[in-house]
């Protein structure tokens, strides 16, 4: 089981074991219990499970699509070097150590 580690909005640093297969926004609610709205369900049509990934940590994820990224450039707390959606982030082994905060909430 891969391990994430999350700041909330709070500054609080929260270790998360994550099930593989289940998108990052799912263990991040589900899981981690952080507040995330994901208004939209995951269908990377809402942008309310923005996450500012470590840089370290940017090249090790599958690449956005277009979607995501026109959504996400929207966002005011768009960073273009950290941002991403985690409901478009598969959780794989390969994410174990993964280091991530939520993006402030619009």
């Amino acid at each position: 089981m891969p391990m994430i580690h999350a700041t909330d909005r709070q500054g609080q640093t929260h270790d998360i074991m994550a099930n593989e297969g289940a998108s990052l926004m799912e263990t991040l609610r589900d899981k981690g219990g952080l507040d995330i709205a994901a208004i939209c369900g995951g269908m990377c049509a809402c942008a309310t499970c923005h996450v500012h990934v470590a840089p370290d940590w940017m090249d090790k994820l599958p690449e956005a699509e277009p979607d995501e990224t026109e959504l996400v450039e929207f966002s005011p707390a768009y960073e273009e070097a950290r941002s991403r959606l985690s409901c478009q982030i598969p959780v794989t082994e390969a994410l174990d150590g993964l280091t991530l905060t939520l993006a402030p909430e619009e």
